[in-house]
C-alpha cells in the first residue's frame, strides 16, 4: 500500500511541480545561460535502485564539469571555486535539483529517497552500502536532513540505508518537512554525525541477514538429501 500511494503521490506531485515551476525554470535558465559559456542542464549518468544507471537533470552550476572524483567528500561545497556566480545562489537554496521533478515523472527518481551518487562510487562501496539501492533515489532524503555535506560518505550511506529499512510514510513527511528547513537556515544546523557504534551495529545488522539468508537458502537443499 505505502509503495503504491508513494509512486502515485511522486507522480502527481511531479506533475503539477514542472508545471507550475516552469516559468521559474526558464529564468533560472536564462540566468545560467547569461552568467558563464557551456548547457544550462548539466546531465549525468547516476545509480538508482537495483544499481540501474540512468541520467539525473540538474541545472549547470559549475564552469567546468570535469570535477576530480572524491570517494570521501561527494557532495561540492558552496565555496568551491568552480561553482559560477548563479551556480553558487541556486545551490544555496536547492535551485539546481528542481529538475530532478523530470526524474520524478519518469520513475527514475522519488521526491525522497537517498541521494543518487556518481557511478564511480559502485566499486568503493562495501556490500552493507548496497542496500541502499533497494529504493528509488530521492531528491532528498535522510542524509539531506542530517547534515549533508558535512557527513562523511560512510555516515551518508549509514542514513540512505536505515531510511530503506525504515522508510514510511511518517518519514518520509518528516524528510520532506525538515528539507524546508534546511533550504532555509542551512545545511550546517542540522548535522548530525553517526557514532562508531551505530556505524559497527549497522554492518553486523547486516552480516546477520545475510547469513540468515543463507541458512534458508540451504535448507531446503539439506532436507532433499
Amino acid at each position: 500500500m505505502y509503495r503504491v500511494f508513494k509512486a502515485v503521490c511522486d507522480f502527481i506531485i511531479a506533475f503539477f511541480g514542472i508545471i507550475i515551476l516552469f516559468p521559474l525554470f526558464i529564468f533560472v535558465g536564462l540566468l545560467v545561460a547569461i552568467d558563464s559559456r557551456g548547457p544550462v542542464i548539466f546531465k549525468q549518468e547516476r545509480v538508482g535502485k537495483n544499481q540501474k544507471i540512468f541520467k539525473m537533470y540538474k541545472f549547470r552550476t559549475m564552469k567546468t564539469i570535469d570535477v576530480p572524483f572524491d570517494i570521501n567528500h561527494p557532495v561540492i561545497r558552496n565555496d568551491n571555486a568552480n561553482l559560477t556566480r548563479v551556480g553558487k545562489w541556486i545551490r544555496r537554496f536547492k535551485i539546481d535539483e528542481f529538475l530532478q521533478l523530470f526524474n520524478v515523472l519518469r520513475g527514475d527518481m522519488s521526491l525522497i529517497g537517498p541521494r543518487p551518487l556518481k557511478v564511480e562510487y559502485l566499486e568503493h562501496y562495501e556490500p552493507w552500502e548496497l542496500q541502499k539501492f533497494d529504493v528509488r533515489p530521492g531528491m532528498s532524503g535522510l542524509a539531506q536532513v542530517r547534515g549533508n555535506g558535512h557527513l562523511s560518505s560512510k555516515e551518508r550511506s549509514y542514513y540512505d540505508v536505515e531510511y530503506a529499512k525504515t522508510r514510511s510514510l511518517k518519514l518520509d513527511a518528516e524528510i520532506l518537512f525538515k528539507t524546508v528547513l534546511v533550504l532555509l537556515g542551512g545545511e550546517d544546523r542540522f548535522i548530525r554525525h553517526v557514532s562508531e557504534k551505530n556505524m559497527r551495529r549497522m554492518v553486523v545488522s547486516y552480516i546477520r541477514e545475510e547469513n540468515d539468508m543463507a541458512k534458508e537458502t540451504a535448507a531446503p537443499s539439506t532436507r532433499k538429501k
